[in-house]
């Protein structure tokens, strides 16, 4: 599978929101993801597959999304990106929130073997 045949079926299960089987689906073991800021206290980096499965899923069990439109990808041989723009709720507080992200996805070996996040203004 190429980078960019893996991006376009990537891109296809986000904007349907199925997040947790892109993950499963592409992610290697041994995956390294980054986050522009920590979150709850995870830290920024976090490594392997379960443990950023269990980073997503537990951010989607927090918040409950109303959108998440995903524009791309955005293809080179080695790596894609997406824009998503979210809308969500924060279940804890009633917070609505609506952001804009960058994904960089890097890929080899047809699998995705780093994932890194830009942030826009949260609104």
């Amino acid at each position: 599978m190429t980078t960019a045949d893996l991006a376009s079926e990537f891109a296809a299960l986000c904007r349907e929101r199925r997040f947790l089987d892109a993950v499963d689906r592409f992610y290697a073991d041994s995956v390294m993801s980054v986050e522009a800021m920590d979150y709850l206290g995870q830290g920024r980096e976090m490594r392997g597959k379960a443990a950023v499965r269990g980073k997503n899923a537990g951010w989607l069990a927090d918040n409950e999304v109303h959108r998440a439109e995903v524009t791309g990808p955005f293809v080179s041989p080695e790596r894609f990106a997406l824009v998503i723009d979210f809308d969500w709720t924060r279940r804890a507080s009633g917070e609505r929130v609506r952001m804009q992200e960058v994904a960089v996805y890097t890929v080899e070996n047809g699998q995705v073997t780093r994932e890194e996040f830009l942030y826009g203004t949260m609104k």
